[in-house]
């Protein structure tokens, strides 16, 4: 496929307002992408060059590829640095001043340029290193972007700034895929398990393209490929749970980063649960995974926490968000060492182990994590009795801990589910609540008097449908942020702010400012209620969801992408279930 081609796909998806429309066009592109560029095309529709979880990233900065456009059309960087900060945009300075070249030339050049080309040469720059690295992807940059026309140039500077602005999320690829091969996107289900498991879009479109839908129900775990978090489910009190599931496994449930630890033999690798590679952060789990583990090829569900050795304290999550860096990585490891509660086993020695009931997989963890050390195994008990449940309830909040998982002794593993077969138990002291919620940043609201100065004033935040694979609507924000934490916000969102409504936001209200939802807040609220003017679990002419008196606690998107945030579903059944107490 001509790049060009693509890149005029990337307009289309860019200009239009709808998820329907984004399906449509999609599938249009897939449809016309030959067998050996369809994971490459998925990969580039995403702004990457493979799958979110591998470590490849080209991360250039605005100012050295304003040098390689100045290259490209013969101008200084001065130029380009000048249209960029008027327009506030890269791509669309690299689109006005690709329009003023030479037509003849570009003409000439563009049409042998090819989606191929353009991925090996970005896949060199990716992984360029040594001496003169700058210099080196300046040129190859340049070299490309003498060949595009505008629209192209436009969108491939994007790719390596990182900021692509299709906004299109995982479930709207797969629709997209299933509505151009299997002919329905109702069919995503049979996608959805394979990448679950796989975590690998292109993977799932390359072996759909080449071998039919039956190979891609065959995709099997494999060690180095996390696997998509299994979710909780929310229950009341511990006599609804009871009564619900009856003889349970009930585990504390700890407040720090879910860790997914996958070895095979010397090799540790570990995953965030919004798949991102953490391996480099965490040397001590590294050196441990390597130590404790008994197994050859294993992967692990874990929770890590810093850990004060001095105090002998767990320490709440916004000291263990501390060890998510790139640089003092080890002095910091020194400071704030982690612990990692190890609560499930998903993968042993070629077997994968997510079929196997519960009961089974906490057999074969005891067998392969026989000692605790730096890796913990996670203490549970088997009960059935509200009592018991409500006793360990209180002992959990009386160590510090956020409250109880609890799960049915004869589940699978449940790759990328939210169901109950794990239900989570907390208790908060205010409001009515039985638990925070995680909210998207979808815009804000500019501020007056003191806030003016902030750029924000009230955010728009919104939740996750699921079901739609879209953002809606639940609360404006205006209290519970310290005046540096105002600053902040407005300087994260202005990197990603649009001048349009995206496709995947369901909203009645109009800010002042949309934003890419991609920052991911905690709240807390007194309690939700009906309202006409929020799109969360809005239907036809009935009132949707919406938080009162909500504050922010804090900011979650170190360990979770905005698709992980609370969905429609589970804040319908928090309004059904708030005030009521164990």
């Amino acid at each position: 496929m001509k790049f060009s081609e693509l890149t005029n796909y990337f307009e289309k998806l860019e200009e239009t307002a709808s998820r329907l429309s984004l399906i449509e066009i999609l599938s249009e592109l897939f449809k016309k992408t030959p067998e050996n560029e369809i994971d490459k095309i998925v990969y580039l529709t995403q702004g990457r060059l493979a799958p979110f979880f591998v470590p490849l990233e080209i991360g250039m900065a605005e100012k050295t590829v304003a040098v390689s456009i100045a290259n490209a059309y013969g101008l200084t960087r001065e130029d380009v640095i000048k249209s960029y900060n008027n327009l506030g945009d890269m791509g669309l300075a690299a689109f006005e001043l690709s329009q003023k070249r030479n037509q003849t030339m570009r003409k000439r050049l563009e049409e042998n340029l090819t989606v191929d080309e353009v991925f090996i040469t970005l896949n060199a720059i990716a992984n360029m290193k040594g001496q003169g690295t700058v210099e080196k992807r300046q040129k190859l940059l340049s070299e490309l972007l003498e060949k595009m026309d505008p629209v192209s140039a436009k969108h491939f500077v994007r790719i390596p700034l990182g900021n692509t602005r299709l906004g299109i999320g995982d479930p709207t690829v797969l629709d997209a895929l299933a509505t151009a091969k299997l002919g329905d996107r109702s069919k995503r289900k049979l996608l959805e398990e394979a990448y679950n498991r796989t975590s690998d879009l292109g993977l799932i479109a390359k072996t759909l393209w080449r071998y039919g839908l039956v190979e891609v129900e065959k995709l099997p775990v494999m060690v180095g490929h996390p696997i998509r978090s299994e979710l909780c489910e929310r229950l009341p009190n511990p006599e609804k749970i009871i009564e619900k599931m009856e003889e349970v496994d009930v585990q504390y449930k700890y407040d720090g980063f879910r860790v997914q630890i996958h070895k095979n033999k010397d090799d540790i690798r570990m995953f965030s649960r919004n798949l991102e590679e953490m391996t480099h952060m965490f040397p001590e789990l590294t050196k441990a995974a390597r130590k404790q583990i008994k197994a050859d090829s294993v992967i692990l569900d874990s929770e890590a926490l810093a850990y004060n050795p001095e105090s002998e304290e767990f320490l709440p999550f916004q000291e263990t968000t501390k060890r998510r860096r790139k640089h003092g990585i080890e002095e910091m490891a020194g400071k704030l060492p982690l612990k990692a509660f190890v609560f499930d086993i998903l993968y042993k020695n070629g077997k994968q182990l997510l079929d196997e009931p519960l009961k089974k997989r906490m057999e074969i963890l005891k067998e392969t994590l026989p000692e605790d050390d730096i890796l913990i195994r996670t203490k549970n008990q088997t009960i059935k009795d509200p009592k018991t449940l409500g006793v360990l309830l209180d002992d959990a909040i009386s160590k510090g801990l956020e409250g109880l998982v609890v799960k049915r002794l004869e589940s699978p593993y449940v790759a990328g589910g939210r169901n109950f077969n794990w239900v989570k138990l907390k208790r908060h002291s205010s409001g009515e609540l039985n638990d925070t919620i995680d909210c998207v940043i979808l815009g804000y609201i500019t501020g007056k008097g003191k806030r003016a100065a902030f750029g924000a004033g009230a955010l728009l935040v919104g939740i996750y449908d699921d079901k739609n694979d879209e953002f809606v609507t639940v609360s404006k924000i205006g209290t519970g942020l310290t005046d540096e934490e105002w600053r902040e916000v407005h300087k994260r969102a202005d990197k990603i702010k649009l001048s349009h409504k995206p496709p995947r936001i369901n909203s009645l209200i109009i800010p002042s400012e949309w934003i890419r939802p991609e920052i991911v807040i905690e709240v807390l609220a007194d309690e939700i209620t009906r309202s006409p003017i929020h799109t969360a679990g809005k239907e036809g002419n009935e009132p949707g969801y919406a938080l009162r008196f909500p504050r922010l606690v804090s900011f979650r998107n170190a360990d979770k992408k905005a698709e992980d945030s609370t969905t429609v579903k589970e804040l319908i059944e928090m309004y059904q279930q708030q005030g009521k107490k164990d």
